[in-house]
Parts: structure tokens; C-alpha cells; sequence
């Protein structure tokens, strides 16, 4: 009797994996065959969840409305420029004459006489200084940076301090150069005669004016 030619098929759409040859043929090929056939079909299922879950995707942005699409879209933007606005410049301080000398005072000195009370008035005394001391047209961030090196204070975010004070405070205007902005006459004005406080000066007043009355 003749033994039969071995042969084997895999039937993967209905999961059917068929041997045909001798005992031994069939012991030494059928636990491998296994393996192949149900990493395939492994594989096959998770193309298939893949696929599944993209559909999934497309079709529920399909049955949103254009607006929240739209809207998803721009907070995916947002997120993004957010992501890289993190990744801000640094400037280094740009060397400047701020000592006193036979024409002009020290910033040190003119610092202390006008006692600025937060960034944005600091900015603007520095420019005032820089402008009317040094008789510079522009002022460079880096030349802000050396200022607060100067009077020892510690030194802020020069990019937002000078960007909202064009913005809200009006004492600061963009310069010609990217990284350079300019005294306004507000400006000018508020350090010149609005600093130091003048609400400290009308308390000292009253109270020299109430020592008086007493006596």
C-alpha cells in the first residue's frame, strides 16, 4: 500500500488548519503550522482593531457639528503654539555706562531718588535714564538687563515687561529694532513727575500740616 503524499492547507477566513501525510509528518509539522497560522491571525485582528478604531474616528468627527470640529481644530493649535512659546529667548545684558560722572548722575542714585515700585515702573526709569542720561534714541533689552544688574534687582521676563507695558501702560513703544523699544512722552511724564509717589508726598505733607495745627 502506497502512503499518501503529505500535504497540509489553512483555511485563515475559518480558522481551519488541515495536515495530510504520515503520523510522523503530521506530529512534526502540525504544532509550527499552529504557531504561523495563530500569529497571523493575531496580527490579523489587530490590523483589524486598528482599522476599526480609525473608522471609529472618522466617523464620529463625521457626525459632529462644523463648530465643535472647528473648534478642535483651533485648540489643537493653541496647544501647539503654546508647546513652543515655552521656548523663550534669553539675552544676555548688553554693557552700558550707568556710573555717575562729572555729567550725569549714577543709575544707582537716580534709581533711589525715584523708588519704582514694580517692573513696569523699573522699565521705565531705566529708559528714562537711558534716554535723558546716556541720549539714547533706542533702548536695547540687554541694556534693561545691565540696569537691573546695576541697582541689584533681580532681573524679569524683559520680553513681557516691555510687551505689556506698550500694551496697558503705554510708557514704552516698539523700536526699529526687534529687540529695542523707546520712551514714550507718557512715559516720560510718569517718571518725571509722578515718581516717586506723589501719594507719599501728600501724606508727608498732611501730616507736617497736622503737626502744626497741634503745636
Amino acid at each position: 500500500m502506497s502512503v499518501p503524499e503529505a500535504k497540509f492547507k489553512i483555511n485563515a477566513k475559518e480558522g481551519i488548519v488541515e495536515l495530510e501525510g504520515t503520523v510522523t509528518f503530521v506530529d512534526k509539522h502540525l504544532e509550527k503550522f499552529e504557531e504561523l497560522f495563530n500569529s497571523a491571525i493575531r496580527e490579523a485582528m489587530g490590523m483589524g482593531v486598528e482599522q476599526g478604531l480609525s473608522k471609529q474616528e472618522e466617523i464620529y468627527k463625521k457626525s459632529l457639528p462644523l463648530h465643535t470640529e472647528t473648534k478642535l481644530s483651533a485648540i489643537q493649535t493653541n496647544n501647539t503654539r503654546h508647546s513652543s512659546s515655552k521656548q523663550s529667548l534669553t539675552l544676555p545684558p548688553i554693557p552700558v555706562d550707568l556710573k555717575a560722572n562729572e555729567d550725569k548722575i549714577g543709575l544707582r542714585e537716580f534709581y533711589a531718588q525715584k523708588k519704582p515700585s514694580n517692573h513696569y515702573e523699573k522699565a521705565a526709569v531705566f529708559a528714562y535714564y537711558l534716554s535723558h542720561f546716556n541720549k539714547k534714541t533706542e533702548i536695547r533689552y540687554g541694556e534693561l538687563l545691565s540696569c537691573y544688574e546695576e541697582v541689584d534687582e533681580k532681573k524679569p521676563s524683559v520680553f513681557d515687561i516691555v510687551k505689556n507695558s506698550i500694551r496697558y501702560k503705554g510708557w514704552l513703544e516698539p523700536g526699529y529694532d526687534k529687540f529695542a523699544t523707546r520712551l514714550t512722552i507718557s512715559g516720560e511724564n510718569f517718571v518725571k513727575f509722578d515718581l516717586p509717589p506723589q501719594k507719599a508726598r501728600w501724606s508727608n505733607k498732611t501730616h507736617a500740616t497736622q503737626t502744626s495745627l497741634n503745636r
